[in-house]
């Protein structure tokens, strides 16, 4: 039987690439559920190519232009976040692909869960604001959760036939973005074009500006230790700007394995998407001759200070690192419209943190408010 997958995020990078997956492996792979936000014209464009069952359009502004568009296709169409909720629960979906951006991803990823879906979990700060309601629900309905994160995915794919007790460590490898050889003095001039320069990843606005905060890291780590059980001592950060090995995994003996290949994120997608098998494709091959030389550096905390923060938020735990999720997303939103500047982005989150209300052990409900009052406090300090 094909696997039923819903896209959560269709219209964005790791959606219209697992798209791509879909379309080269058809006897496999069936799109039952396309969902997007704003990009209305590319959710019409996909609901013809692929003729889900349902699309959904989370900003209501677009409903009817979405309805007109496909009027004559045999889809069934909705509006807004709890549709998304809703939809996913469809008994034709085994696989729901989660790539929302941002704290929008929270809800329907727990509503997947809890409807018995299998995850390919692409939005990280899932794990990073509710990770411990998360991996208690996925256990609690015998949820398989497979990351899509090309770093994540690396982890996992070394620690398939081990024994999670035989891990020392883990080492998340970083590519330092853009700015990893810059001079620190020309960092408070940067604009938003530079920061979304990556050098080897094409990715969304969001996640480009957070990957040269080296944020994007910091949320690595903090969903690192509940993906994979760890303590905050287990979790390394190593810079690669190369990004051909994708992250490593220490044993108690000594050993090391590492996940090696291009980067490109069609390959953690498309192992996420026929988990547990592995499936053949066209991707580009990797030709070491080309890479002669792989180096690694320690991260520099104090230019990047935004990964600082992460393992601080890691370590105090309660609603610190959604406090942290929330007041960053409202910084990158500002420094992409040009309202603050690069280097600011870590200042408006430490002051956000320090003047937001900690809850040690928070309920849905205490996260969903501290996201709010996160983002508030973000605002009038920006």
């Amino acid at each position: 039987m094909k696997r039923g997958i819903a896209i959560l995020g269709s219209t964005g990078s790791i959606g219209t690439q697992a798209l791509e997956v879909i379309r080269s492996h058809p006897e496999l792979f069936e799109v039952e559920v396309l969902s997007a936000h704003n990009n209305v014209e590319l959710l019409i464009r996909q609901a013809f190519e692929f003729v889900p069952n349902t699309i959904v359009i989370s900003n209501e502004a677009h409903y009817d232009q979405l309805v007109n568009a496909v009027s004559h296709l045999p889809v069934k169409v909705y509006c807004g976040i709890e549709a998304i909720e809703q939809v996913v629960a469809m008994e034709s979906i085994q696989m729901v692909l989660t790539a929302m951006v941002g704290f929008a991803g929270l809800k329907p990823t727990i509503a997947a869960i809890d409807a018995g879906k299998a995850i390919a979990l692409a939005n990280k700060e899932t794990m990073v604001v509710a990770g411990s309601l998360i991996m208690e629900l996925a256990k609690e309905k015998n949820v398989p959760i497979i990351p899509v994160d090309s770093e994540h995915s690396a982890i996992f794919q070394c620690l398939v036939g081990e024994v999670a007790s035989s891990v020392e460590k883990i080492v998340l490898t970083a590519s330092g973005g853009p700015f990893i050889d810059a001079d620190p003095g020309t960092l408070a001039d940067v604009k938003p074009e530079q920061a979304l320069n990556h050098p080897n990843w094409c990715m969304g606005p969001k996640i480009s500006i957070d990957s040269a905060t080296m944020m994007n890291k910091g949320l690595e780590v903090i969903e690192a230790k509940w993906l994979f059980g760890l303590k905050p001592g287990q979790i390394d950060v190593v810079v690669h700007p190369e990004s051909i090995i994708h992250s490593m995994v220490a044993f108690r003996d000594g050993s090391m394995k590492a996940q090696m290949g291009q980067p490109d994120m069609r390959l953690p997608i498309q192992y996420a998407l026929a988990f547990p098998e592995r499936i053949g494709s066209d991707f580009p091959r990797m030709d070491f001759t080309k890479y002669p030389n792989l180096s690694f550096r320690v991260p520099d905390y104090k230019i990047f200070r935004n990964l600082a923060i992460s393992f601080r938020s890691l370590e105090k735990g309660g609603n610190w690192p959604c406090l942290m999720n929330a007041a960053n997303e409202i910084a990158v939103e500002a420094f992409l419209e040009e309202k603050t500047g690069f280097l600011a982005i870590p200042d408006i989150i430490e002051s956000t943190l320090e003047r937001s209300s900690f809850v040690a052990h928070p309920d849905l409900d205490d996260l969903v408010e501290s996201d709010r009052q996160a983002r508030e406090i973000a605002k009038q300090i920006i």
